[in-house]
């Protein structure tokens, strides 16, 4: 028999306020048909003042609870995948774990950008696998829309705030694939890159929040092949083929990587889970904010595969098997 990690509820929050594309358009050289046509993008929520990545991450937190049925005080384990957190220190996840009542647990955040979620994934399945914990909560959560350079059209476009949460728990299984839970999971990261997708601060250097930079062109070129070639790889390690997924819950980034690494994949795009259009690429929360859209919808079923990607500045990038 082998232990596995079981997603039970998921949840996401957005904030109220809908930034538009022809809102944007406003403010910078812009226009919906050229966001559209490049990004696949169409709307995204910002946090409103005072609203913080905290807040964010502990309406995601309660409502995967609430589909778990699960009691905050059943939690010994939260981690919280940002690159925005409320402060320097000390760590959101701590936050969120005071927001919820909890007085016991361990609690802490992961840093790897949009690949955050699934580096807070595989902690999370590591510590349940070996018996450090029983019942955790993984959190992506940013306010990215703080972090924007908001006259620079190239990049205010792409981003956007929210958050989504899973509880998993330890379960018993076969060991076989066909097990519910965790099945497999593969990160990579390369810091040759960094200069590529980054933001110009930082506490121990210039002192402060800095603001985001890409080039998104040469991003893109990386994002097709680093996933195609992760998601083949952790498909493998699970000792199953691309045939067999039902759904790809991918980063939210931009459609075009989403067709790209489909493609790659030799699956169709009507298997790949889609919510860039509206929400934007939110970091660490994208993959799963679009989880928790499509459970709730209907579109995932009781053992499906799914098969979760995503990558980030570093560069970081990975991937999970999961058996609903």
């Amino acid at each position: 028999m082998t232990r596995r990690a079981r997603i039970v509820g998921t949840g996401s929050y957005l904030p109220q306020t809908i930034l538009t594309n022809a809102e944007l358009a406003a403010r910078v050289d812009t226009s919906d048909e050229w966001i559209v046509e490049r990004t696949g993008i169409r709307q995204r929520h910002i946090a409103a003042e005072g609203e913080f990545t905290s807040d964010l991450a502990t309406a995601a937190a309660r409502r995967a609870l609430e589909a778990a049925g699960i009691d905050a005080a059943q939690v010994d384990l939260i981690i919280v995948a940002t690159a925005t957190p409320d402060q320097t220190f000390p760590a959101c996840a701590t936050v969120v774990q005071h927001k919820l009542g909890m007085t016991a647990g361990v609690a802490f955040d992961v840093n790897a950008v949009c690949s955050g979620f699934l580096y807070a994934l595989s902690v999370a399945d590591a510590m349940i696998v070996t018996g450090a914990a029983n019942t955790a909560l993984v959190i992506g959560a940013e306010t990215f829309s703080r972090l924007l350079d908001w006259e620079d059209r190239g990049t205010c476009v792409l981003f956007g705030d929210g958050s989504g949460a899973v509880v998993l728990r330890a379960e018993t299984g076969s060991g076989a694939a066909t097990d519910r839970g965790i099945l497999a999971h593969r990160l990579h990261s390369d810091g040759r890159y960094n200069d590529l997708l980054y933001v110009d601060g930082g506490a121990g250097s210039t002192g402060t929040v800095g603001k985001l930079r890409m080039k998104g062109r040469e991003v893109f070129r990386h994002a097709v092949t680093n996933l195609a070639a992760v998601m083949t790889e952790t498909l493998a390690a699970a000792d199953l083929k691309a045939e067999d997924v039902a759904w790809v819950i991918p980063h939210q980034a931009n459609l075009r990587i989403l067709q790209g690494t489909a493609k790659k994949l030799g699956l169709p795009i009507e298997r790949v889970v889609v919510t860039v259009d509206r929400h934007a690429n939110t970091s660490a929360a994208s993959v799963p904010l679009a989880l928790d859209t499509a459970v709730r919808d209907g579109r995932i079923k009781p053992f499906d595969l799914l098969l979760l990607e995503a990558m980030g500045g570093g560069f970081t990038w990975g991937a999970a098997a999961v058996r609903w």
